[in-house]
Protein backbone atom coordinates (compact mmCIF):
# COMPACT_ATOMS: atom_id res chain seq x y z
CA UNK A 1 0.00 0.00 0.00
CA UNK A 2 2.49 2.39 1.05
CA UNK A 3 4.54 1.72 -2.62
CA UNK A 4 1.24 2.16 -4.46
CA UNK A 5 0.80 5.82 -2.39
CA UNK A 6 4.32 6.42 -3.24
CA UNK A 7 4.47 5.77 -6.68
CA UNK A 8 0.88 7.80 -6.73
CA UNK A 9 2.68 10.69 -5.46
CA UNK A 10 5.95 10.13 -8.05
CA UNK A 11 3.15 9.93 -11.06
CA UNK A 12 1.38 13.29 -9.69
CA UNK A 13 4.36 15.31 -9.12
CA UNK A 14 5.90 14.43 -12.51
CA UNK A 15 2.51 15.20 -14.72
CA UNK A 16 2.32 18.66 -12.54
CA UNK A 17 5.73 18.89 -13.50
CA UNK A 18 5.09 18.14 -17.26
CA UNK A 19 2.13 20.53 -17.08
CA UNK A 20 3.95 23.62 -15.61
CA UNK A 21 6.17 23.25 -18.30
CA UNK A 22 4.00 23.39 -20.99
CA UNK A 23 1.74 25.55 -19.93
CA UNK A 24 2.00 29.36 -21.04
CA UNK A 25 0.59 32.11 -18.51
CA UNK A 26 -0.36 34.42 -21.27
CA UNK A 27 -3.01 31.35 -22.58
CA UNK A 28 -4.07 31.04 -19.12
CA UNK A 29 -4.83 34.83 -18.87
CA UNK A 30 -6.26 35.17 -22.29
CA UNK A 31 -8.73 32.04 -21.32
CA UNK A 32 -9.23 33.80 -17.74
CA UNK A 33 -10.61 37.19 -19.40
CA UNK A 34 -12.82 35.18 -21.74
CA UNK A 35 -14.19 33.64 -19.28
CA UNK A 36 -15.19 36.90 -18.06
CA UNK A 37 -16.48 38.29 -21.12
CA UNK A 38 -18.56 35.06 -21.23
CA UNK A 39 -20.29 35.88 -17.52
CA UNK A 40 -20.22 39.73 -18.49
CA UNK A 41 -22.57 38.59 -21.34
CA UNK A 42 -24.53 36.78 -18.96
CA UNK A 43 -25.31 39.28 -16.61
CA UNK A 44 -25.78 41.68 -19.72
CA UNK A 45 -28.68 39.63 -20.93
CA UNK A 46 -30.14 39.31 -17.73
CA UNK A 47 -30.01 42.82 -16.92
CA UNK A 48 -32.15 42.86 -20.53
CA UNK A 49 -34.33 40.08 -20.34
CA UNK A 50 -35.48 41.98 -16.85
CA UNK A 51 -35.60 45.34 -19.00
CA UNK A 52 -38.08 43.45 -21.43
CA UNK A 53 -40.24 41.80 -18.23
CA UNK A 54 -40.33 45.26 -16.96
CA UNK A 55 -41.13 46.93 -20.08
CA UNK A 56 -43.75 44.30 -20.72
CA UNK A 57 -45.57 44.85 -17.23
CA UNK A 58 -45.78 48.73 -17.93
CA UNK A 59 -47.41 47.95 -21.12
CA UNK A 60 -49.88 46.00 -19.68
CA UNK A 61 -50.69 48.47 -16.84
CA UNK A 62 -51.03 50.79 -19.51
CA UNK A 63 -53.76 48.72 -20.98
CA UNK A 64 -55.09 48.08 -17.79
CA UNK A 65 -55.59 51.59 -17.29
CA UNK A 66 -57.18 52.33 -20.37
CA UNK A 67 -59.40 49.66 -19.95
CA UNK A 68 -60.60 51.39 -16.42
CA UNK A 69 -60.53 54.24 -17.82
CA UNK A 70 -62.95 53.49 -20.61
CA UNK A 71 -65.09 51.62 -17.72
CA UNK A 72 -64.87 54.64 -15.61
CA UNK A 73 -66.43 56.28 -18.80
CA UNK A 74 -69.13 53.64 -19.18
CA UNK A 75 -70.37 53.54 -15.60
CA UNK A 76 -70.48 57.20 -15.78
CA UNK A 77 -72.98 56.87 -19.33
CA UNK A 78 -75.16 53.98 -17.42
CA UNK A 79 -75.55 56.15 -14.65
CA UNK A 80 -77.12 58.79 -16.35
CA UNK A 81 -79.03 56.79 -18.81
CA UNK A 82 -80.96 55.44 -15.32
CA UNK A 83 -78.94 51.94 -16.20
CA UNK A 84 -77.77 51.15 -12.26
CA UNK A 85 -77.23 48.07 -12.84
CA UNK A 86 -74.71 48.61 -15.70
CA UNK A 87 -73.22 50.86 -14.33
CA UNK A 88 -72.43 48.65 -11.25
CA UNK A 89 -71.24 46.13 -13.53
CA UNK A 90 -68.38 48.26 -15.35
CA UNK A 91 -67.39 49.85 -11.47
CA UNK A 92 -67.10 46.26 -10.52
CA UNK A 93 -64.86 45.10 -13.81
CA UNK A 94 -62.85 48.35 -13.36
CA UNK A 95 -62.49 47.81 -9.50
CA UNK A 96 -60.88 44.33 -10.85
CA UNK A 97 -58.55 45.96 -13.09
CA UNK A 98 -57.51 48.12 -10.53
CA UNK A 99 -56.97 45.01 -8.88
CA UNK A 100 -54.76 43.86 -11.26
CA UNK A 101 -52.90 47.16 -12.08
CA UNK A 102 -51.98 47.31 -8.61
CA UNK A 103 -50.63 43.58 -8.26
CA UNK A 104 -48.67 44.65 -12.19
CA UNK A 105 -47.25 47.78 -10.54
CA UNK A 106 -46.11 45.43 -7.64
CA UNK A 107 -44.01 43.28 -9.76
CA UNK A 108 -43.33 46.64 -11.60
CA UNK A 109 -41.37 47.80 -8.81
CA UNK A 110 -39.47 44.35 -8.02
CA UNK A 111 -38.33 44.25 -11.65
CA UNK A 112 -37.26 47.43 -11.72
CA UNK A 113 -35.05 47.36 -8.35
CA UNK A 114 -33.85 44.18 -10.02
CA UNK A 115 -32.84 45.78 -13.24
CA UNK A 116 -31.13 48.66 -11.73
CA UNK A 117 -29.23 45.65 -9.45
CA UNK A 118 -28.15 43.83 -11.96
CA UNK A 119 -27.05 46.93 -14.16
CA UNK A 120 -25.25 47.94 -11.33
CA UNK A 121 -23.49 44.91 -10.69
CA UNK A 122 -22.70 44.76 -14.78
CA UNK A 123 -20.85 47.90 -14.59
CA UNK A 124 -18.58 46.52 -11.61
CA UNK A 125 -17.86 43.12 -13.67
CA UNK A 126 -17.46 45.38 -16.37
CA UNK A 127 -14.75 47.85 -14.16
CA UNK A 128 -13.03 44.65 -13.29
CA UNK A 129 -12.81 42.69 -16.32
CA UNK A 130 -11.46 45.76 -18.47
CA UNK A 131 -9.01 46.24 -15.24
CA UNK A 132 -8.19 42.46 -15.74
CA UNK A 133 -7.99 43.17 -19.26
CA UNK A 134 -5.12 45.76 -18.22
CA UNK A 135 -3.38 43.69 -16.04
CA UNK A 136 -3.44 40.88 -18.54
CA UNK A 137 -1.82 42.57 -21.66
CA UNK A 138 0.99 44.08 -19.10
CA UNK A 139 1.27 40.51 -17.52
CA UNK A 140 2.00 39.10 -20.98
CA UNK A 141 4.26 41.80 -22.31
CA UNK A 142 6.65 41.59 -19.48
CA UNK A 143 6.51 37.55 -19.51
CA UNK A 144 7.16 38.06 -23.44
CA UNK A 145 9.64 40.31 -22.84
CA UNK A 146 11.50 37.92 -19.72
CA UNK A 147 11.35 35.04 -21.96
CA UNK A 148 13.47 36.85 -25.33
CA UNK A 149 15.66 38.03 -22.69
CA UNK A 150 16.37 34.41 -21.29
CA UNK A 151 16.44 33.08 -24.90
CA UNK A 152 19.12 35.93 -25.91
CA UNK A 153 20.72 35.05 -22.40
CA UNK A 154 20.51 31.25 -23.17
CA UNK A 155 22.05 31.74 -26.95
CA UNK A 156 24.84 33.98 -25.89
CA UNK A 157 25.43 31.21 -23.44
CA UNK A 158 25.71 29.35 -25.91
CA UNK A 159 27.81 31.15 -28.15
CA UNK A 160 30.17 32.18 -25.47
CA UNK A 161 30.72 28.25 -24.92
CA UNK A 162 31.24 27.57 -28.72
CA UNK A 163 33.02 30.17 -28.78
CA UNK A 164 35.64 28.85 -25.74
CA UNK A 165 35.53 25.73 -28.07
CA UNK A 166 36.70 27.17 -31.01
CA UNK A 167 39.58 29.09 -29.23
CA UNK A 168 40.59 25.44 -28.19
CA UNK A 169 40.88 24.77 -31.55
CA UNK A 170 42.24 27.45 -32.51
CA UNK A 171 45.14 26.97 -30.32
CA UNK A 172 45.80 23.29 -30.57
CA UNK A 173 45.82 24.45 -34.47
CA UNK A 174 48.15 27.14 -34.29
CA UNK A 175 50.27 24.86 -31.64
CA UNK A 176 50.45 21.99 -34.64
CA UNK A 177 51.52 24.65 -36.99
CA UNK A 178 54.68 25.43 -34.93
CA UNK A 179 55.48 22.38 -34.07
CA UNK A 180 55.13 21.35 -38.06
CA UNK A 181 57.01 24.42 -39.27
CA UNK A 182 59.86 23.71 -36.66
CA UNK A 183 60.16 20.40 -37.68
CA UNK A 184 60.35 21.68 -41.42
CA UNK A 185 63.17 24.28 -40.20
CA UNK A 186 64.97 21.34 -38.53
CA UNK A 187 65.13 18.45 -41.49
CA UNK A 188 66.18 21.62 -43.61
CA UNK A 189 69.39 22.42 -41.94
CA UNK A 190 69.93 18.65 -41.26
CA UNK A 191 69.71 17.98 -44.49
CA UNK A 192 71.68 21.19 -45.42
CA UNK A 193 74.34 20.20 -43.19
CA UNK A 194 75.17 16.57 -44.70
CA UNK A 195 74.08 15.18 -41.25
CA UNK A 196 70.31 14.09 -42.97
CA UNK A 197 70.81 12.33 -45.90
CA UNK A 198 67.91 13.06 -48.61
CA UNK A 199 65.95 10.22 -49.29
CA UNK A 200 64.76 12.06 -52.37
CA UNK A 201 68.00 11.82 -54.12
CA UNK A 202 68.44 9.17 -56.90
CA UNK A 203 71.64 6.73 -56.16
CA UNK A 204 73.65 8.73 -58.53
CA UNK A 205 73.94 11.52 -55.69
CA UNK A 206 77.66 10.71 -54.67
CA UNK A 207 78.30 10.96 -58.69
CA UNK A 208 76.56 13.90 -58.90
CA UNK A 209 78.82 15.58 -55.75
CA UNK A 210 82.15 14.10 -57.26
CA UNK A 211 80.45 16.32 -60.41
CA UNK A 212 80.03 19.57 -58.90
CA UNK A 213 83.47 19.04 -57.14
CA UNK A 214 85.64 18.48 -59.66
CA UNK A 215 83.63 21.22 -61.35
CA UNK A 216 84.29 23.81 -58.35
CA UNK A 217 87.94 22.56 -58.52
CA UNK A 218 88.58 23.07 -62.43
CA UNK A 219 86.77 26.68 -61.80
CA UNK A 220 89.75 27.39 -58.95
CA UNK A 221 92.72 25.73 -61.15
CA UNK A 222 91.41 28.08 -64.38
CA UNK A 223 91.26 31.14 -62.15
CA UNK A 224 94.74 30.39 -60.40
CA UNK A 225 95.93 30.24 -64.45
CA UNK A 226 94.45 33.38 -65.18
CA UNK A 227 96.49 34.97 -62.12
CA UNK A 228 99.99 33.94 -63.03
CA UNK A 229 99.49 34.79 -66.63
CA UNK A 230 98.81 38.72 -65.74
CA UNK A 231 101.68 38.22 -62.97
CA UNK A 232 103.75 36.31 -65.74
CA UNK A 233 102.67 39.41 -68.04
CA UNK A 234 104.31 42.34 -65.33
CA UNK A 235 107.86 40.52 -65.18
CA UNK A 236 108.47 40.51 -69.19
CA UNK A 237 108.31 44.57 -68.85
CA UNK A 238 111.76 44.90 -66.54
CA UNK A 239 113.29 42.18 -68.31
CA UNK A 240 113.04 44.50 -72.02
CA UNK A 241 114.29 47.65 -69.97
CA UNK A 242 117.46 45.34 -68.90
CA UNK A 243 118.68 45.88 -72.54
CA UNK A 244 120.15 49.29 -71.68
CA UNK A 245 122.57 47.80 -68.75
CA UNK A 246 124.02 45.52 -71.50
CA UNK A 247 124.41 47.95 -74.34
CA UNK A 248 126.54 50.15 -71.74
CA UNK A 249 128.43 47.71 -70.48
CA UNK A 250 129.41 46.61 -73.94
CA UNK A 251 130.00 50.04 -74.64
CA UNK A 252 132.59 50.10 -71.86
CA UNK A 253 134.22 46.89 -73.16
CA UNK A 254 134.96 48.56 -76.41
Amino acid sequence: MGIMKRMGMVFRSKANAALDKAEDPRETLDYSYQKQLELLQKVRRGVADVATSRKRVELQVNQLQQQSAKLQDQAKKALAANREDLAREALTRRSGLDQQIADLNTQHAALQAEEEKLTLASKRLQAKVESFRTRKETIKATYTAAEAQTRITEAFSGISEEMGDVGLAVQRAEDKTAQMQARAGAVDELLASGALEDVTAGPNDDISRELDALASTSGVDAELEAMKRQLGTGAEKPALGAAEPTETKQEGQA
